[in-house]
């Protein structure tokens, strides 16, 4: 009989968003931050859906080693009312065992019967077709692969051997702590669920990282998905299905522009159509534009700002050309044109900093704004 579990991880629940500014009008903190909550309900829903009566979480399911009592309390009720999955919980870095040893405690004391904590490495029966096999993080930053235990878990003949950890298979920080991506071969595993690594990726055919359910920044361009795993039997190919579990679309593009084009019509043309109001949305502005471009762009960007959860113009890497039209416009003469001559010579002034240069041009893009908007 084929076997169905759902991989899941990173729901990274608690999470305050301090990096994203609060919009004035807006809660968009609050949504992100009840959007890492409702994550356990949709995935409640997916595994019902699928058929399975597992879900398996491979760390971080908390953003910090100390949530707040309601945080911990309204996740698992949330988790409890969902009785036909049983949910494993494997420590990741953000709630290892060391730190977070009260919050594991309270999920032990607190949590229903269907919520079960992987707080030591020892095989679990998941029924009679699989048997668990995880690897909790005891320490924020470990030392060694944590997967090593894996291939001395013992499991009994028949059962599927499912591994569960959390880590990344390339070592970013020079501690050795990589995950074998062969651990499945050494480990003689049917699957190996990983956590750790927020975007989906295939190791293998039997390792896989899941992503996170609710993403959480400006990198991997989707929603945030789960995996429903189906496994025939010892030694087959984990079937795998992709499914969309996210609210939010974080995503970036780049808007190359040149002087004299229409800023804010091209602006448009790369934004979405729909669904605004559930996407953060980043546009990196290139090339090289005037000082009326500028304005004109940064007005559209004011403009449709509003429309989205989050909105960020980027414009580090867009040059400003100057015209001496530009200039006339703030003035033909007298001390307003003598101020945008000086600003004009420092902003392409081979002998002062980049840092001295980019003030001088915002200083003159300033300039120019608040004469243009005098003069409308």
């Amino acid at each position: 009989m084929t076997f169905r579990f759902i991989h899941a991880s990173d729901l990274h629940i608690g999470r305050k968003f301090a990096n994203i500014p609060q919009a004035a009008d807006g809660n968009i903190r609050g949504r992100l931050m009840e959007a890492r909550h409702a994550a356990i309900g949709r995935l409640a829903q997916v595994a019902r859906d699928q058929g399975a009566a597992h879900v398996l979480l491979a760390g971080d399911t908390f953003d910090t080693a100390t949530p707040s009592p309601s945080v911990i309390r309204q996740a698992l009720a949330a988790m409890g009312e969902a009785p036909g999955v049983t949910w494993w919980l494997l420590p990741g870095n953000h709630d290892n065992l060391r730190d977070a040893e009260p919050l594991w405690e309270a999920i032990h004391r607190d949590a229903p019967a269907n919520v079960v904590a992987l707080v030591e490495a020892t095989p679990h029966a998941m029924g009679d077709a699989a048997t668990l096999l995880p690897c909790p993080v005891a320490f924020r930053a470990g030392a060694s692969d944590p997967t090593e235990p894996l291939v001395t878990m013992a499991s009994d003949a028949g059962s599927l051997r499912i591994g569960l950890a959390h880590g990344g298979v390339t070592d970013f920080t020079e501690s050795g702590a990589a995950i074998a991506p062969d651990r499945d071969r050494s480990a003689r595993l049917d699957y190996l669920a990983l956590g750790d690594w927020h975007g989906r990726m295939a190791v293998s055919d039997r390792v896989h990282y899941c992503g996170s359910p609710e993403q959480d920044r400006f990198k991997h361009d989707r929603r945030g998905v789960c995996l429903s795993v189906a496994i025939d039997g010892p030694g087959a190919v984990p079937q795998i299905v992709e499914v969309e579990t996210g609210s939010f679309l974080w995503t970036q593009v780049d808007l190359p522009l040149h002087p004299r084009q229409d800023a804010a019509t091209t602006l448009d043309e790369v934004l979405p159509d729909t669904g605004r109001r559930d996407v953060l949305m980043r546009v990196n502005a290139t090339g090289w534009a005037g000082l009326s471009d500028h304005v004109d762009l940064q007005r559209a960007a004011d403009r449709c700002a509003p429309d989205f959860a989050h909105f960020e113009l980027l414009t580090d890497a867009l040059g400003t050309q100057y015209e001496p039209s530009d200039l006339d416009e703030i003035d033909r003469g007298g001390a307003l044109r003598l101020a945008a001559d000086g600003l004009m010579d420092e902003a392409e002034s081979d002998s002062l900093s980049q840092e001295d240069r980019e003030v001088a041009a915002d200083a003159l893009a300033r300039l120019y704004a608040y004469v243009r908007e005098a003069a409308q």
